[in-house]
């Protein structure tokens, strides 16, 4: 039979976990099994970056974790070897960063997210890694806007030219 003190640290510790699934912006299930020490110290460095947590912790306490979050259904994504991303600023990054670790490494899995409190599948995570970054897009639809807009000046200076011509 467990202790007092080993069910208030663990009770402790699902509190926490789930303060901090709270506040995420996205929270990531791995698969993490065959990761190396090199590896999984480079991808945790990457993930700090970008203000994200690599934790790995008992299939149990995320389990009670993500209920007290009200988050239910996941209990066939905890079982195994179960690491934890926790994105605090952004989705995005952290999901770009783990498909492109999982594209590199073929043993390394999502399992499922969680993008701002809604269960997505592997496949929706793995599309949503997949896009331009905001700043890609907003870039690119600056240089759209810019292209039409010169094609308009030059189009108006010919009208013009014409005219001076006539």
């Amino acid at each position: 039979m467990a202790s007092q003190n080993s069910i208030k640290q663990k009770e402790k510790e699902v509190e926490e976990l789930a303060e901090k699934i709270k506040k995420a912006k996205v929270v990531l299930l791995t698969d993490y099994k065959g990761i190396n020490v090199a590896d999984v110290t480079d991808l945790r460095a990457k993930l700090r970056n970008v203000n994200t947590e690599y934790r790995v912790i008992k299939n149990n306490i995320t389990r009670r974790a993500l209920q007290a979050c009200g988050i239910e259904g996941l209990d066939e994504h905890l079982e195994g070897t179960t690491a934890l991303i926790i994105g605090y600023e952004d989705y995005l990054e952290p999901s770009k960063i783990i498909y492109e670790y999982t594209k590199n490494n073929d043993f390394y899995k999502i399992k499922v997210g969680i993008i701002e409190g809604k269960v997505s599948s592997a496949e929706e995570v793995i599309t949503l890694a997949k896009l331009p970054s905001r700043e890609t897009l907003i870039a690119q639809l600056a240089g759209a806007l810019l292209g039409n807009i010169s094609k308009l000046a030059v189009a108006l200076d010919q009208v013009a030219k014409q005219k001076e011509n006539a």
